[in-house]
């Protein structure tokens, strides 16, 4: 197929060309229109179909855009407000519409002559949302949305003095990769320090996030928020029962090739003990890598590094770019953290992220780089909800393009030394991220399992957890106040609970496709676009085989592709 990257805006029809998200009262005769409208061929509910689907992308991408504003700035109130606008005044009213129109759907008789196998994944989420609404959740939902951005109003404002210059923590922790041991460890120690300062305001944050979600299910019928979050998540093809033999298998299969990583990284800086801030170290004559010096340089450096894989991918970012969708650097008032976010009318998403100039920022670039490749891929499926893809598929799109691209990381490299440093890197990363997903799961199947804990109660099995997964190669003692709140570093607990144990199904769809691609570059990379183009239109099993690959989360299959991983890296 001949692809284009010349993302054109979607065309209304159906809303005046110039119509923007202001009030409720204006939005609103639009969902009434199609509540009230009659439908009377399955033409008719074709139409309404796009119809609905035009006014969703135009909801979904001003919401996006009062998102984007307001993590770009965290010091500005007025963008605050207006995100907070939109979920206390907008969202709410928006929720009781988007039900009825869910249930006229599936109530008309003409729903059974639509192309069954094309609406297949539609029509099970919308029977879904029908299930799960209640209308006493609204207010709950609006305030959870609000509550939940305030971790990034708390992170963003954290900083630390190193050398008498104030930094960021995401800028702060290059130095954590430098061959002064004892700056290292200062700098770990003001990071953790500062982390402490904040740890009582995360905590009740974190307590009052937990107790409205519990009633969120319980309102919904549901025993607990983890069962609840499991139907919202549209998880229809895996299981909690899934994710505990995911857990197990990275303990019995990971965990050892990770001791091996670390038992070298000791040997490579001649250490007798590791201590956590010699993790990312480079021994003494090395320097820390240096892929880019700003944001301008990161993108252009990306750019260079997806033409070579495939020109459409190259011409994505320039698409992007022109559309000024970009915001790289990280500085002070900015949120912690990096995404892509789709634009559903725009068509050309949006990429945020913290660049501190290290190795972490290039991986963190093409992985949102691979998201972004998705957006374009799928959006020329005909309906908003056709692009609802699972994550566990989004994450496949980002994580492969870590590993698809590695081969042509030379446009960030001149030595051949800092290349092979740099793949190193990255498939340590592939690894060692796997235990950090498996505990992040773990401890949230426990947090709402027991909604009513004390914080005492929290730190325990937290800790536990933690020492589940944790290699003997690296020495913590006398850091135990740090590893406590160790948890509270992970934004997705508070702003996207459940949604973490993606990235490891996710990793290992990429491992496989890595596999096919180191195969047979040309047919791996079909796969990962035939796959992606389908959007959200095929069930999670059958976007993996589109893909090439099996849907498989057992501790065998597990065992396979962390071999081959052990194989490459040793080959490097």
């Amino acid at each position: 197929m001949a692809l284009s990257a010349d993302i054109k805006k979607l065309g209304r029809h159906f809303l005046p060309a110039e119509f923007t998200v202001t009030t409720w009262q204006a939005l609103e005769p639009y969902f009434k229109n199609l509540l009230d409208r009659n439908i009377n061929s399955v033409n008719d509910l074709q139409q309404w179909l796009k119809d609905m689907s035009e006014l969703e992308a135009v909801v979904s991408e001003d919401a996006c855009w009062r998102q984007i504003k307001m993590t770009c700035d965290t010091t500005d109130k007025s963008l605050e407000e207006a995100f907070t606008y939109f979920c206390m005044e907008i969202q709410p009213n928006i929720q009781p519409y988007a039900d009825a129109l869910n249930k006229k759907l599936i109530a008309s008789p003409f729903t059974k002559e639509l192309d069954q196998q094309k609406f297949f994944t539609y029509l099970r989420n919308v029977k879904k949302s029908i299930d799960l609404f209640r209308e006493e959740n609204i207010p709950l939902q609006a305030e959870l949305s609000v509550m939940q951005q305030q971790y990034g109003v708390i992170a963003g404002k954290m900083t630390i003095e190193v050398n008498g210059k104030e930094y960021t923590l995401q800028q702060a922790g290059k130095f954590l990769e430098s061959h002064d041991r004892k700056l290292r460890e200062e700098v770990y120690r003001k990071i953790q320090e500062r982390r402490l300062q904040d740890q009582q305001a995360l905590h009740d944050l974190y307590t009052q996030l937990v107790q409205k979600r519990d009633q969120v299910a319980k309102n919904a019928g549901f025993a607990n928020y983890r069962d609840y979050k499991f139907v919202e998540l549209g998880r229809f093809d895996y299981t909690k029962e899934d994710c505990f033999q995911f857990h197990e298998a990275v303990k019995l299969h990971v965990l050892p090739i990770i001791n091996k990583i670390y038992q070298n990284k000791k040997k490579k800086l001649g250490l007798d003990v590791l201590r956590p801030w010699d993790t990312e170290a480079e021994p003494e004559g090395v320097q820390p890598l240096k892929p880019f010096t700003d944001g301008k340089d990161l993108y252009e450096k990306s750019v260079r590094c997806f033409e070579q894989l495939n020109p459409f991918f190259a011409s994505c970012l320039r698409k992007m770019n022109e559309m000024k969708h970009f915001d790289l650097e990280s500085r002070k008032g900015k949120a912690p953290g990096g995404y892509n976010c789709p634009l559903a009318e725009s068509g050309a998403p949006f990429i945020f992220m913290n660049a501190a100039g290290q190795m972490s920022d290039v991986t963190t670039m093409v992985h949102e780089g691979g998201h972004a490749i998705h957006s374009f891929l799928a959006h020329e499926l005909e309906l908003s909800a056709f692009k609802e893809y699972p994550m566990e598929v989004a994450e496949v799109a980002s994580m492969s393009m870590e590993l698809f691209t590695m081969d042509h990381w030379d446009s960030f490299f001149d030595s051949q030394a800092d290349l092979k440093r740099a793949k190193e890197h990255q498939l340590e990363r592939t690894i060692t991220i796997f235990p950090w997903i498996a505990i992040i799961d773990k401890y949230q199947h426990w947090v709402y399992e027991h909604p009513q804990h004390s914080i005492e109660e929290r730190t325990a099995k937290w800790m536990e957890i933690l020492s589940e997964f944790s290699t003997d190669a690296i020495d913590y003692s006398g850091l135990e106040e740090y590893r406590k709140i160790g948890w509270q570093r992970q934004l997705h607990l508070f702003e996207v609970p459940f949604y973490y144990i993606e990235y490891g199904i996710a990793q290992l769809g990429a491992i496989g496709l890595w596999m096919q691609y180191k195969n047979n570059p040309q047919q791996a990379l079909q796969n990962y676009m035939s796959a992606l183009s389908l959007g959200g239109t095929k069930t999670l099993p059958e976007l993996y085989k589109a893909a090439g690959l099996q849907f498989n989360l057992s501790p065998a299959h597990i065992k396979t592709l962390m071999e081959f991983v052990d194989k490459e890296m040793e080959n490097l």
